[in-house]
């Protein structure tokens, strides 16, 4: 068995509530070995994906609500649901190494009650030990090469230094004036470091509001719920923001698939709020999560292959961390904004909720397995 982190779930217990089902809205991928199964026994519900591997999953219900099999908030095929839905919330991020991350868009990850995580992962990951080990091998070499590309162009820097300073300085990083000077020095710095970096009070408020507009915009920038992000609220009701070039579009969908809009608003009335009491603690903590995950990390990597090994890791890391942090906070505002849910410990958390899938579903140089 290859060795797999476990600090993001260790010390956590996780449990499944009856009224969610946020997870059945995830259209789950069937394995080669399970579709014996569907085929006998549910032909119709079995179907190609639409992706490029062109990989067999379950239909949903009028092809973007609920997966087929739920009914009442409760799985029909509960015993014989596929690996996909059985590992939910947990995600096996594999790069050069394996590490357990716990999607936090999962309500029953807030509660402290329910099963051992570390030790449901564990028992997850023994159930797929050929799948993980025939990954790591494959990332493994994606990793290589990258490092190679990066120290040929000179962008490589100590990641572990990088996460340090971060940590170093993470009360600071719920500060948007501190935001602002990362993002500048990343731009203007061939390679910057977070020493000395003060606070730009003078910063301009209004591209920072568009800064933070955009990257949670484009998420939303859909007509189709297949493609948006669910909040699952503590009513568990499936929220869904869409978004045009002029209004975001706030939905609920009942659990036959049908939506039922409950408001909208331009984008541009959405303005940053301050945090509040509480907040700035919750969001610290996930931020402290962030620059702890693998796949945050992939993300970055990601990122600057796409932008042809242009910045040091330093800047893009830090850079990213910073966009990251300006899309939760305008989301935090956003469902304000529609629920009046505030800018507190319970609006942050909130806010981490709606997010959290989401950030997990951004591309990497790595894969999630």
């Amino acid at each position: 068995m290859p060795e797999i982190d476990y600090s993001e779930v260790m010390g956590r217990k996780v449990e499944c509530p009856e009224q969610c089902g946020m997870c059945c809205l995830c259209q789950p991928e069937v394995l080669p070995q399970e579709v014996p199964f569907f085929r006998t026994n549910h032909p119709k519900s079995l179907i190609r994906s639409k992706s490029q591997d062109r990989h067999f999953c379950l239909t949903m219900k009028k092809g973007h609500g609920s997966c087929g099999f739920l009914n009442g908030r409760r799985c029909d095929i509960y015993p014989n649901r596929p690996t996909f839905c059985r590992q939910f919330p947990y995600h096996f991020y594999v790069s050069d190494k394996i590490h357990v991350e716990l999607d936090l868009s999962c309500r029953g990850a807030w509660t402290g009650k329910g099963n051992d995580a570390a030790e449901e992962a564990r028992q997850l990951a023994e159930a797929s030990e050929k799948r993980l080990e025939n990954a790591l091998k494959e990332a493994t070499s994606v990793y290589r090469d990258f490092y190679s590309i990066c120290r040929d162009a000179g962008v490589m820097s100590d990641v572990s230094m990088i996460r340090m300073a971060l940590s170093m300085n993470l009360d600071k990083f719920t500060d948007l004036a501190y935001l602002a000077k990362i993002m500048e020095r990343s731009l203007e710095e061939p390679k910057m470091n977070l020493d000395g970096l003060s606070p730009d009070r003078q910063f301009d408020m209004s591209e920072m509001e568009e800064a933070a507009r955009d990257a949670a915009l484009s998420s939303m920038s859909s007509d189709d719920p297949m493609c948006v992000p669910v909040y699952c609220d503590p009513q568990w009701n499936w929220n869904m923001f869409m978004a045009t070039k002029d209004r975001i579009r706030w939905s609920v969908m009942d659990d036959e698939g049908d939506l039922e809009e409950r408001g909208s608003a331009s984008p541009d009335e959405i303005r940053l709020k301050p945090l509040e009491e509480g907040g700035a603690e919750v969001l610290r903590d996930y931020i402290r999560t962030l620059n702890n995950r693998e796949s945050f990390l992939g993300s970055v990597f990601y990122m600057m292959d796409q932008l042809d090994y242009e910045d040091d890791l330093a800047n893009a890391y830090y850079g990213s961390m910073c966009v990251v942090i300006l899309d939760l906070l305008w989301r935090a505002s956003m469902l304000d904004h529609f629920m009046g849910t505030g800018m507190g410990a319970d609006g942050i958390r909130e806010a981490i909720i709606f997010y959290d899938m989401d950030r997990l579903d951004a591309p990497t140089i790595g894969a999630f397995v």
